[in-house]
């Protein structure tokens, strides 16, 4: 019963993330909203999220990526063997570093602006004005790399303390601060959309900010601590340089998408972005924070020497990603069109941006699981301190959406780029498990192949369902509120109730043990 043990506590923690994600997608998608709203899918907006995309790799390179996969293992081990004083030391030398090296990046890439867009969106070079207003926001939302980055080096020590809810919680501050630039100073600024990069730069301050009471509640104080040759600043750094590829694998492609995107029609970079942010709901919610939870298991289980509890905890976290991810994957793809036209479709977001972006959402909502169940595998490779293995499979799996974007794109246009991500995702996770079974042995693969198959079965029946509920009553016409707000809500409702109670009747053990965690947090 080690797993269970050990695999509650991971879903008790992943809990705690995804209701502060919640909240934080919530406020994410009222600031795509706005967005939409003001500046629909136009040149300007192609130019914003061409310019935020770049910090915003860079986020999930230096941040979310390299920083905390081999912060939190490295950082757990000082942990556990010479106490939390030698622990505390070297997350202050390591913010120290950290400090000198991003404001070096930020400075780097606000220089190097028109080369930088040059490369990520080669199709705006002949497209002047847009050119140029892509280089100017690029500038302005550079700095948010060093905040952003920062914030996440005390979102894994807190972690690894086994405090969740505030780095989750942060990524609200950001999307707030976009709304409120947004909407105080689109009229007062010229161009209007300089006001979505004032407040990416007031959210990743506030998103520093939020971490500092927390640190200090733990008895850490960031003052600065030159040792940059720390022992375990050196591990952290070497771990660093493969990780930041390995695990960036899906921003990589997504920049990719952006790149080749921009050679398409004009439109084709914000119907790409929006649909992303949709296909992000579900995996911010559960996926990331199952994952963001696993990962200080699976670390002390790693500097145990217990590789088979760690194989138990990963086949465990793998099962219950599949749990969420495969009837979300099959909701999103049926309900594409009327989630977009709910979510953006008013303003300048007009028809035909919804038709666009709904296609672009099942190219992506296809690999959605797969994505999932990387994160997972992945983890227990960063656990063990082995980001080397990530790299490898994510250079094949580069190699593979590469290939695949230019086949798709050109007869399906931005949605062949969508689905060209969903297959190199599927790739990444199978190239991962064969990697991993080779090194740990058998992973559990039956069980898993089981439980995915009643999964897909019971997925399969919720989408012929809701597909029913969305599409076959009279939900009156296109523009009313019953058509546009009430049927996808419907749909939803519809979809997991369906879901629930057939994993129920089946008894699958996955929903028992979230019922447990929540019947134990009831109480």
């Amino acid at each position: 019963m080690a797993e269970l043990s050990e695999g509650h506590k991971v879903v008790r923690a992943a809990g705690v993330v995804g209701l502060a994600t919640l909240g934080s997608r919530l406020t994410g998608f009222l600031r795509d909203m706005v967005t939409a709203y003001l500046f629909g899918a136009g040149p300007a907006a192609d130019a914003f999220f061409v310019a935020f995309r770049l910090p915003n790799l860079l986020r999930r390179l230096f941040a979310e990526g390299a920083l905390t996969v081999a912060f939190v293992p490295v950082f757990t081990e000082e942990l556990a063997n010479k106490g939390k004083e030698e622990a505390f030391l070297l997350a202050r030398a390591a913010f120290s570093l950290l400090a000198l090296v991003l404001l070096l990046v930020c400075l780097a890439g606000m220089l190097l602006a028109p080369l930088l867009v040059r490369l990520v969106a080669p199709g705006f070079v002949g497209q002047q004005a847009t050119f140029d207003m892509a280089v100017t926001l690029t500038r302005w939302c550079m700095p948010y790399i060093f905040f952003i980055s920062l914030a996440a080096l005390g979102a894994g020590v807190l972690n690894s303390l086994n405090h969740f809810f505030a780095p989750a919680a942060s990524s609200m501050l950001l999307n707030l601060s976009v709304i409120a630039c947004a909407l105080a100073l689109a009229s007062r600024v010229e161009p209007a959309v300089w006001s979505l990069a004032l407040g990416v730069l007031a959210g990743g301050l506030a998103q520093v900010a939020l971490q500092l009471p927390y640190l200090r509640a733990k008895g850490l104080s960031l003052r600065p601590l030159w040792r940059p040759r720390h022992s375990g600043v050196g591990r952290i750094l070497k771990l660093m340089g493969p990780a930041a590829f390995g695990a960036a694998v899906y921003q990589i492609t997504v920049l990719i998408n952006t790149v080749l995107a921009s050679l398409l029609p004009s439109g084709s970079v914000s119907y790409l972005y929006y649909a992303d942010r949709v296909v992000e709901f579900p995996l911010g919610i559960f996926g990331i924070a199952l994952t963001t939870a696993i990962l200080p298991s699976l670390s002390r289980q790693a500097a145990a020497g217990d590789h088979r509890t760690l194989v138990e905890t990963m086949g465990y976290g793998l099962r219950m990603s599949m749990f969420i991810h495969l009837p979300a994957a099959v909701g999103l793809m049926v309900l594409a069109e009327p989630l977009v036209l709910l979510l953006f479709g008013r303003g300048q977001f007009g028809p035909e941006s919804v038709s666009a972006t709904a296609w672009a959402l099942v190219g992506y909502a296809a690999g959605l699981w797969a994505f999932a169940g990387y994160r997972a595998v992945a983890q227990t490779f960063y656990a063990l301190k082995d980001t080397r293995t990530p790299v490898k499979a994510g250079a094949w799996c580069l190699l593979v959406n590469l290939g695949a974007s230019l086949a798709l794109m050109w007869p399906l246009g931005h949605t062949g780029l969508a689905v060209a991500t969903s297959i190199s995702s599927i790739a990444n996770m199978m190239i991962l498990m064969f990697y991993l079974r080779a090194r740990l042995g058998p992973l559990g693969g039956r069980r898993l192949l089981r439980s995915s198959l009643l999964m897909l079965l019971v997925s399969a029946g919720m989408g012929l369902a809701t597909a029913a509920v969305a599409y076959l009553p009279s939900w009156g016409g296109p523009g009313g509120f019953t058509y546009r707000g009430i049927r996808p809500l419907v749909a939803v409702l519809a979809g997991v109730s369906i879901y629930l109670a057939g994993a129920w009747a089946l008894r699958m053990p996955e929903i028992n043990d979230l019922w447990l965690v929540v019947r134990k947090r009831a109480h």
